[in-house]
């Protein structure tokens, strides 16, 4: 017999457990609907056990020796797992890094209109990346660009706090403000799910 190249056996790839006749090991270690252990018994007399009670036989541990099987109802639990799935998701924070751009001999009008950006972002929750960049004769000048920096953290204090400091990085000098932990940052919005009539 030609040995299989690997990735080709079966349930490699998938990440679904093995349930009722696709398990096939002669003994598996068999845990009740309760949670309670059973112990070790045939696959034939776990199946049996499971049809008796309407239940599944799901693989719970195949890397055991025996492997773990549980009787439950398959169908509530891909149900429920993908509940708590669909929640930890609508919970989850998404972190959105803006950026702002800026010159060192910046005008104060443009100055303000930009404050007023890296406001907003920071009053949504989201992490803002100030860059100055330098040009020309302005690269021999780098304090200009870690005042204005400077004066930009300190201007929006109240809402933001220096997370990464201004750094030096080729023709420009960059610094991260993220948001205090207050500010309540939007979550991720997903889409409800169309639950079809049975």
């Amino acid at each position: 017999m030609t040995p299989q190249p690997a990735g080709t056996q079966e349930d490699s790839i998938s990440v679904e457990p093995r349930i009722n006749d696709r398990i096939r090991v002669p003994e598996i270690r068999l845990v009740g609907a309760a949670g309670e252990q059973i112990g070790i018994v045939t696959v034939t007399e776990a199946l049996r056990m499971a049809q008796e009670q309407d239940l599944d036989l799901v693989e719970v541990a195949p890397e055991a020796r025996p492997p773990v099987c549980k009787l439950m109802d398959y169908g509530k639990f891909k149900y429920e797992s993908a509940q708590k799935a669909r929640e930890a998701r609508r919970n989850q924070v998404l972190t959105v890094i803006k950026e702002m751009k800026l010159r060192p001999k910046i005008d104060s009008h443009d100055y303000e209109t930009k404050k007023g950006h890296v406001e907003r972002f920071l009053k949504a929750g989201d992490k803002v990346k100030v860059t100055i960049m330098f040009r020309g004769r302005e690269q021999s000048r780098p304090e200009l660009g870690f005042r204005l920096l400077q004066r930009l953290s300190a201007d929006v204090a109240e809402l933001g706090f220096v997370e990464s400091a201004p750094k030096q990085d080729g023709r420009n000098m960059i610094m991260v403000l993220a948001p205090h932990k207050t500010v309540k940052p939007k979550p991720v919005a997903t889409p409800a799910p169309a639950v079809a009539a049975e």
